[in-house]
């Protein structure tokens, strides 16, 4: 599978409407019918919002704040754009939002840098925190459209869904009145999200059988983390799915890692497919699992100076680990499977990386809107640049189409090949 160099407005065009970037999650003890889920399937909806940040929005961001220019530092390019500024406010025949042209003219500046260095409107900024906070105000569930009905694909603990006892697999048949036939998934999140009474009425269908139920809307925590065991030729092999480097993410990873770790697993596979990046602590906590702080887990650079970053970890783990990758591991993705592959000796399995190596920073405006810019590069633990190159795998292996056409554990070569290098 070729790996696509693809721009951040390409990637959303791609996905037309999907809610959310987060792959099929779920916990071990959901139902059989949602045990196979992996990373890849597309037409997982989540109820978070109409339109979600995806892919290339993330990145690994250093939240710090820019500096203004002093009055002394004006330049002749500057002043140039505050002399048309007063003239266009003072002389344009017609209304003006002085905030609106200056957000315009920030929108203008980055669209001339790289494609990581992005402007996001109040919607896409409030989509934005929601995805990296990992929380949403909602009822907790995860939908696709099948034969023009409303499937529940996966139910967040704790959520409105979970206490309601809504199941994966039951058919929403109606919300707040309205017929769910033939209603898309975007229709279904926009009935929600507009809802202003704090309840919605659901029906839904499980065998056959029609059941009514009311719903709170509430603050849902979104679960980043799958993880389950395999076992194979008599070792126990645990896997933990990351699809997103969420504020919350690293919490649920060092849950994940410790029920596994009580099982005695003779071995790991961190699967980090599809996850296009976020925060850049969260992968740093997260290799720090896995070893002690002699370890450089990643290197900035900014101006040709070159800052190592050493892990704050207690010891380095022994059992054997192996990270699954494809064409749209990117950013924080890159920087975990590259210092567990540089520093740890784990074999990486799957697909070469999207090959993002820079780091955002996050600045707010007035307006309520934020906008992203590059300011460093970032190297593997050994000095590694992988922008626009990526993380070549130890083991590649393209997967099998059949996969698209049937989603399941069985037609994942991928996870597969993973689970026979982790019992070697």
């Amino acid at each position: 599978m070729k790996k696509e160099t693809r721009t951040t407005e390409e990637k959303i065009n791609k996905l037309e409407g999907v809610i959310g970037t987060l792959s099929p999650l779920k916990e071990e003890n959901q139902k059989e019918n949602n045990k196979h889920a992996t990373f890849k399937t597309k037409e997982v909806i989540i109820l978070v919002i109409i339109t979600m940040v995806v892919s290339l929005f993330l990145g690994a961001l250093g939240m710090q704040k820019f500096m203004p220019i002093s009055g002394s530092r004006i330049d002749s390019e500057l002043s140039e754009f505050i002399k048309n500024y007063e003239y266009i406010t003072k002389n344009y025949n017609g209304k003006i939002d002085k905030s609106e042209i200056i957000d315009s003219a920030i929108n203008g500046m980055l669209s001339n840098l790289d494609n990581n260095s992005n402007y996001l409107d109040s919607e896409a900024s409030k989509n934005f925190n929601i995805l990296l906070e990992g929380k949403y105000s909602g009822i907790g569930i995860q939908v696709y459209n099948k034969d023009k009905n409303i499937n529940i694909y996966s139910v967040f603990e704790d959520s409105p869904a979970d206490k309601a006892g809504l199941k994966a697999g039951d058919i929403i048949t109606s919300v707040n009145g309205q017929s769910a036939e033939n209603m898309t998934s975007e229709e279904l999140a926009k009935i929600i999200n507009d809802n202003k009474s704090g309840e919605v009425s659901m029906t839904y269908k499980r065998d056959n059988k029609e059941k009514e139920i009311k719903l709170n809307i509430a603050s849902v925590s979104i679960n980043s983390v799958l993880n389950r065991t395999y076992e194979k030729s008599g070792k126990i092999v645990g896997y933990i799915g990351l699809g997103i480097f969420a504020n919350n993410s690293y919490e649920q990873f060092k849950k994940a890692l410790e029920k596994l770790e009580k099982k005695d697993i003779d071995s790991l596979i961190i699967d980090l497919r599809g996850n296009s990046g976020g925060y850049l602590y969260i992968a740093e906590n997260i290799i720090s699992l896995f070893v002690d702080s002699s370890h450089v887990i990643y290197k900035i650079e900014k101006d040709k100076d070159i800052t190592s970053h050493y892990s704050k970890g207690n010891n380095t783990k022994k059992y054997k680990i192996i990270v699954l990758i494809d064409g749209d591991s990117a950013s924080a993705s890159e920087i975990v499977a590259s210092a567990l592959s540089e520093q740890y000796g784990a074999t990486l399995v799957g697909m070469k990386t999207y090959g993002k190596g820079t780091v955002q920073e996050l600045q707010n405006l007035k307006s309520g809107d934020k906008y992203k810019l590059t300011t460093k590069n970032w190297l593997t633990s050994k000095g590694v640049w992988v922008n626009e190159k990526g993380l070549t795998p130890d083991v590649k292996i393209e997967l099998d189409e059949k996969y698209f056409d049937d989603p399941i554990e069985d037609n994942d070569n991928q996870l597969q090949k993973a689970i026979d290098e982790a019992i070697k």
